[in-house]
């Protein structure tokens, strides 16, 4: 067993790296204040944000976007109803915004249910405009509703914030009567852009999840062809498969409660994404072998990918190199299964399981939502925060002697949105964006006479919003605010006399989010990167007891026990990586923040990193017990994870990584098939306390 182990993963590379290899890549990764322009360089959290995205341009979002908001003016000036025109094109700038998920059913639900929530919000706005003091309070109710139901989901997100923006929207700017034609008008410009959308539906249809499920294929063969080189390629690829993998998952199983086994396609990609799963838990493995694997494994990955994307159901010919060591018999098995697998036209619908557990039924997860919503303390006191920014910039749009104006509460709105990004950056980047928005606005209410001319305008305007909305929060900005500028204007007549006050109104509405929505609230100066971190490492203790078997309900003595164990195994490595992409997810918003904040989460990345190689090394340590390795006592596995969760007690209590005070690490036994995950574990002490040797 020992000789076998030393061709597998040599003795002692895997701690090098984590001790060296982690905290170097971490210094790329955190972003470093640009010292080229010297003291007056622009602070790197600002840079990050107008640093535009490298995303490919969405022509077909950009055609349907020109579509949908233009031809709505041109039929309003066909008929001589500007107004209802511009209504009809402000609901489908909603829709527009909202359609950013790929699989059709999905957008179904991205579109059609937020212009609902976006309907009661501009009949309620309509019905206060003009009313003071009940305006303000009925606005008011509406950020704290918005805010908590935000915090269930992405559409409940996007509803929430078509609820608010459009009550904002019909409490500033004169509604045609009566109160019902203004929902009408801009539900039918959201549903006008969903009918757009699904015109592709009988033409592609499921392609948008097979090619999900190639690119995770995809990102698998990219990360193989790293594995075992030198360098960060691995872990940044190994990111990517994770992405990828959740990505795919959530599209072929969004409505798995109602379609799953009824619809053969997406039983086939469900399979063909299970299959796939022992091959991301055996990467993990050939990395730590230090060397390279035949490219003959990710030609193979890339070529089953096509078939994925192809829908063929030819069985490949594979031609491997044969295995050497545990890690390639793993990938060799794996990877033959794999090919018996994608091919299928027609899987067991009833043997194929979702690697995340059965979801419950619709109503009882509707209740727990619900339940939980309102039970929780985060969603409570954000929803109070938009609630609390809210009221503040409609009583003074409602108190102080200044234009009636939407614009200052329509950009608290964009501004405090929780799972946007950073509140503090995005006040900053919305006043640039804004800025920049304004300009063209500027040229085209001063240049273009109110009419006909607004159609081509439009078409141009229109179709800029989905190319720059991939490119970055102050480039989308940029895009939006001259199309609500000129559809303003088709409301009430303004011309180039809006320009300047909503350059006011849109500092106002920051400066309120910044003080009442940033500054007074506790949690905006501490990052969560440690909080998250700590329950990553937590379920890291899970997930190693839960590998090697020592977990609760974890000892099966029948078939039906070993295929439930194994079931449980998989869904805990992929709760967990999704945890890891999480935290990653969280770091990135936290590296946004200003100093203290972000100098805290950079502070923190290092660790992350470690976290992440302790349970690839753990991953790796499964795969080989399943192809021979020595299965490891259950006093080691045990100590493991109790150092785990002394690590993640530590976490919980300190601001910084520098403060904890971890204990020596024990001797670690080389000939061991955890010895990888020790050494992994000595590096993340190590980065807790650089001073001990």
């Amino acid at each position: 067993m020992s000789t076998e182990r030393t061709e597998d993963i040599p003795p002692g590379r895997a701690g090098r790296a984590g001790r060296t290899g982690g905290p170097g890549r971490t210094g790329r990764a955190a972003p470093a204040a640009a010292g080229r322009f010297g003291p007056l360089a622009p602070p790197a959290w600002l840079l990050k944000g107008l640093r535009p995205s490298s995303a490919p341009i969405p022509w077909a979002a950009a055609l349907r976007a020109a579509v949908a908001m233009a031809l709505p003016l041109a039929v309003g000036f066909a008929v001589d109803e500007p107004e209802y025109g511009a209504l009809v094109s402000m609901g489908a700038l909603s829709g527009v915004i909202g359609d950013t998920a790929d699989a059709y059913r999905m957008r179904i639900l991205n579109i059609a249910v937020p212009q609902l929530f976006g309907a009661v919000g501009v009949a309620l706005g309509t019905l206060v405009f003009g009313h003071g003091w009940v305006a303000v309070g009925v606005l008011t109710l509406l950020g704290l509703v918005s805010g908590m139901i935000s915090s269930i989901g992405t559409v409940a997100s996007v509803s929430g914030l078509l609820l608010l923006l459009n009550a904002v929207v019909g409490a500033g700017l004169p509604m045609p009567s009566p109160w019902w034609t203004a929902p009408l008008l801009l539900s039918a410009g959201g549903l006008f852009v969903l009918l757009l959308t699904l015109l592709g539906w009988p033409l592609r249809g499921r392609q948008p999840e097979r090619a999900a499920v190639a690119a995770a294929y995809r990102a698998l063969a990219d990360t193989l062809e790293a594995a075992g080189g030198p360098g960060p390629a691995y872990e940044e690829r190994r990111q990517q498969v994770t992405q990828a993998l959740n990505h795919a998952y959530d599209l072929v199983l969004g409505r798995r409660a109602r379609v799953h086994g009824h619809s053969p396609s997406l039983v086939r990609m469900l399979a063909q994404l299970n299959v796939l799963i022992p091959l991301v838990e055996a990467a993990p493995a050939a990395h730590l072998r230090r060397r390279p694997l035949s490219p003959a494994i990710p030609a193979a990955v890339r070529d089953l990918a096509a078939a994925v994307e192809q829908g063929r159901t030819d069985t490949p010919v594979l031609d491997l190199p044969p295995p050497d060591g545990q890690s390639e018999r793993a990938i060799d098995a794996a990877l033959r299964h794999a090919a018996t697998i994608v091919p299928l036209a027609e899987p067991d619908m009833h043997n194929v399981d979702d690697r995340l557990g059965r979801p419950a039924a619709l109503r009882v997860r509707a209740r727990r939502v619900v339940r939980d919503m309102m039970f929780s303390e985060a969603s409570w006191r954000y929803g109070l925060r938009l609630a609390l920014c809210i009221g503040l910039a409609q009583s003074l749009v409602s108190v102080v002697e200044i234009e009636r104006s939407y614009w200052v509460a329509l950009t608290v709105t964009f501004v405090l949105k929780p799972d946007f990004g950073s509140v503090f950056s995005r006040a900053v980047l919305r006043a640039l964006g804004t800025a920049g928005g304004l300009v063209v606005a500027a040229a085209v209410l001063s240049e273009v006479p109110r009419g006909w001319w607004d159609v081509p305008v439009m078409v141009v305007l229109a179709a800029l919003i989905p190319v720059f909305s991939v490119k970055g929060y102050a480039f989308q900005t940029a895009a939006i605010t001259p199309v609500i500028l000129l559809l303003s204007d088709l409301l009430n007549h303004q011309g180039f006399d809006l320009v300047r006050p909503r350059l006011l109104d849109s500092l106002i509405g920051c400066a309120i989010t910044l003080i009442a929505g940033y500054l007074l609230w506790p949690e905006s100066w501490h990052t969560r990167i440690g909080d998250r971190l700590a329950d990553t490492v937590d379920d890291a203790a899970r997930y190693v007891e839960r590998a090697f078997g020592s977990g609760p309900g974890t000892d099966p003595g029948t078939e039906a026990g070993l295929r439930a164990a194994r079931t449980a195994r998989l869904q805990a490595r992929r709760r967990i990586y999704r945890d890891l992409s999480g935290v990653r997810s969280e770091f990135q918003r936290a590296l946004t923040e200003p100093p203290p904040t972000g100098e805290r989460a950079a502070a923190w990345w290092p660790l992350v990193v470690a976290v992440e190689r302790i349970v690839d090394a753990t991953t790796a340590a499964r795969v080989r017990v399943n192809h021979g390795a020595q299965r490891p006592v259950p006093q080691e596995v045990e100590a493991i994870a109790e150092d785990l969760r002394a690590l993640a007690h530590g976490v919980r209590r300190v601001d910084t990584p520098t403060l904890l005070r971890p204990s020596a690490p024990p001797e670690i036994d080389e000939s061991s098939v955890l010895s990888p995950v020790r050494q992994e574990l000595a590096a993340a002490r190590a980065i807790a306390n650089p001073t001990r040797d």
